[in-house]
């Protein structure tokens, strides 16, 4: 779960299974969407760039990645690319907001 704080606010909140990390491993995302805090994410306007990069990614190997949805139907492709877009819309809206991600 990804939470953006700022001042004790919860500005922006979501989820993904982890069953989705092989597909954002590959396009570079995994860190920035599991274990930002293991590279020095801590603010949203981080990854803004990398989001933009990864969706791109995404958007552009569609066919190859949807090899990856998980075979126990938990997570797909499709929910990979809207959790990054709305990701990627809450990190421009909130550039300063804290970043925390709990596993």
């Amino acid at each position: 779960m990804v939470t953006f704080m700022e001042e004790e606010e919860t500005l922006y909140r979501d989820n993904i299974t982890h069953n989705l990390n092989k597909m954002a491993e590959i396009v570079g995302l995994y860190k920035y969407l599991w274990r930002p805090d293991e590279i020095g994410v801590t603010k949203a306007s981080q990854l803004i760039e990398p989001l933009i990069i990864g969706l791109k990614k995404l958007r552009e190997d569609q066919l190859y990645l949807e090899t990856f949805n998980p075979s126990n139907g938990c997570g797909n492709y499709y929910q990979l690319v809207d959790f990054v877009r709305l990701y990627l819309n809450a990190c421009k809206e909130f550039p300063n907001a804290e970043v925390t991600v709990y596993r």
